[in-house]
């Protein structure tokens, strides 16, 4: 199988890109109906797969020094319907029905989802090509009210300083 080459991706593959990389983030935790609030490091290893048409994204949380979540993540870009999709797989093991899907505005990507259980919408705001802002709101279902669950600042690092994936 021959991989598309990066030049030929298109604008929106492109902007996929600036995911990839290591990177070390700390966050703030709000308290919900599965945590309670709180301080947390991350750590994230983001690759750019089949030629840059998708990017695959690991995740871990720690916690008191233990990792309290973890998520696999793999983004792709829908030309047909111009949209950002993000496929979330993690250790809450909730099943995604369908990927969150989202834009561009700027230098903030904005992604949702909603399931039996809400909505949930996560922003990514890049400060430049070696810092990100990353927001994750939760609405339950029959509520119109946002909740925070996290919100970081992620810095890039050296991929061999990334351990555990």
């Amino acid at each position: 199988m021959n991989a598309t080459p990066f030049s030929s991706l298109s604008a929106g593959h492109q902007r996929l890109q600036a995911l990839v990389g290591a990177w070390r983030g700390e966050e703030d935790v709000a308290a919900t109906q599965w945590t309670d609030a709180g301080a947390a490091t991350s750590e994230v290893l983001a690759d750019a797969q089949f030629g840059g048409q998708f990017v695959v994204q690991r995740y871990h949380q720690r916690r008191d020094g233990t990792i309290s979540f973890g998520a696999h993540n793999v983004f792709g870009f829908d030309q047909p319907n111009d949209v950002v999709t993000m496929h979330q797989f993690d250790s809450m093991g909730f099943v995604p029905a369908s990927p969150a899907t989202g834009t561009w505005n700027g230098n903030e990507l904005v992604l949702e989802r909603s399931s039996p259980r809400g909505s949930a919408r996560v922003t990514y705001s890049f400060d430049g090509t070696d810092t990100y802002r990353m927001r994750l709101h939760f609405k339950p279902a029959g509520s119109d009210a946002w909740q925070d669950m996290v919100s970081g600042l992620y810095r890039r690092v050296s991929p061999s300083s990334i351990n555990g994936f």
